[in-house]
């Protein structure tokens, strides 16, 4: 079964490698990605298109009103149960990540190298929860419990001084 992957973006064109995207998602066949332009003023749009053309497994939709990061989450999931098949939905939101020196290509490269265990996500913990929306889960914070040992998810989680 697939797991969808929701991600967040808003003005994020100058972090953007969409030739490392395109070649990171490639290698990921169970996973179905959603890319959502949160109302971005730059060309995050037009590269989150390209990398869509490129990829079979990923969808892009466009928030034309700029909305809080979970609002944009919640377009996402309702484009992604409409469209697919899947019973699970992680999310990650750009505007979230601490990715002064790490830049989007180290989230989609912690992606690629996990998916098999995003893939296993446990269903237990969603076993009481009956809606869509309460079945979304963020993607760092469950990479985070399971104590992957990754430099991007530690810097994620770090308390700025």
């Amino acid at each position: 079964m697939k797991i969808g992957i929701i991600i967040v973006f808003h003005d994020n064109e100058k972090e953007m490698d969409t030739t490392f995207f395109i070649e990171q998602i490639k290698q990921t066949s169970n996973l179905e990605l959603c890319l959502v332009n949160n109302n971005s003023k730059d060309n995050t749009f037009d590269l989150l298109r390209e990398v869509k053309e490129e990829c079979n497994n990923v969808s892009v939709v466009n928030v034309r009103k700029f909305k809080s990061d979970m609002s944009a989450v919640k377009a996402g999931a309702r484009f992604m149960f409409n469209e697919f098949n899947l019973k699970h939905l992680g999310y990650v939101s750009t505007n979230m990540l601490n990715i002064k020196h790490h830049g989007l290509n180290e989230l989609i490269k912690v992606i690629t190298d996990n998916q098999d265990v995003i893939l296993k996500y446990d269903m237990e913990t969603l076993k009481k929860k009956q809606t869509l929306f309460q079945s979304l889960f963020s993607l760092l914070d469950y990479l985070k419990k399971l104590k992957k040992n990754n430099h991007f998810i530690k810097l994620q989680f770090q308390t700025n001084l």
